[in-house]
């Protein structure tokens, strides 16, 4: 379990990026925050690894201060995937999934058969391990990522932001993906993005945040499509400009995101 206890951040010349954020994450839950630049769901999210320190307030892993930890074993028993991927160029696909495990003690062996065995989880192909990251596709870097996430098995999966850089046919195939994953692994996962159609999709539950990491509504993805919290939230969801007019429908035990046209905009668990 995260649990944000009324965290602020304030940077140095005053600009406040999280005001009074307060929020918990139940375990193997997914939550999504949503929001425009300057709303601070990435700041959020890098407060649980310790890469941003709160100014203000405790962020707890199962009622422990995150504060009182060694950020290096922290940031080594959460998983992190990032827009990127952030490979290390110099090395294969396998030890580059097997960086953490190694790092914490596992032999090499062990931890490249690990790698193996991951790589199929999410997808790809035992022989791309002995690629490199320079020989893959934007996708497959990505999955890459996200092996490399799960490596050590950690209960906690940090996402930020993780398909934005590839392109939307390998983007719709990676969120179907990280479903079927989620379906199996049930992680605890907190993953940011700024599209709301990503955030329905993939979201237990979705944070809407304002500017400044203000909550401007939470809740799962029908409870919002059903009665947004005011014109902010409308807006954001794309229902006041007609642009969309979503409602969600329940079909064949699903619950299908529809738009104005009648057409699919997602599927929610």
């Amino acid at each position: 379990m995260i649990r944000f206890d009324r965290v602020g951040k304030t940077y140095l010349g005053g600009t406040t990026a999280v005001h009074d954020f307060s929020f918990t994450i139940d375990s193997h839950e997914s939550v999504v925050l949503v929001g425009t630049s300057g709303s601070g769901k990435t700041t959020l999210m890098r407060m649980v690894n310790r890469m941003v320190e709160p100014s203000s307030g405790q962020v707890l892993i199962d009622g422990t201060d995150v504060a009182t930890m060694d950020p290096v074993k922290l940031r080594r028993r959460i998983g992190y995937v990032m827009q990127a991927a952030g490979l290390l160029p110099h090395r294969t696909v396998l030890d580059n999934v097997a960086t953490v495990p190694v790092l914490n003690g596992k032999p090499k062996r062990e931890a490249r058969a690990r790698a193996a065995d991951l790589l199929e989880m999410v997808g790809l192909g035992r022989d791309l391990g002995e690629r490199y990251p320079s020989q893959l596709s934007g996708g497959q870097q990505q999955r890459v990522g996200v092996a490399r996430a799960l490596a050590a098995d950690p209960n906690i999966l940090l996402m930020d932001e993780p398909f934005g850089a590839v392109d939307p046919i390998v983007r719709a195939e990676l969120q179907k993906e990280l479903l079927r994953l989620q379906s199996d692994l049930g992680k605890t996962i907190l993953f940011v993005t700024h599209d709301i159609d990503e955030a329905f999709l993939l979201g237990d539950e979705v944070v809407i945040l304002r500017p400044g990491g203000v909550i401007a509504q939470s809740g799962t993805p029908a409870e919002i499509l059903a009665a947004p919290a005011d014109n902010f939230v409308e807006s954001f969801v794309g229902s006041r400009e007609g642009r969309r007019a979503l409602h969600v429908e329940e079909k064949d035990g699903e619950r299908i995101v529809l738009d104005g046209a009648g057409r699919v905009a997602g599927v929610l668990r």
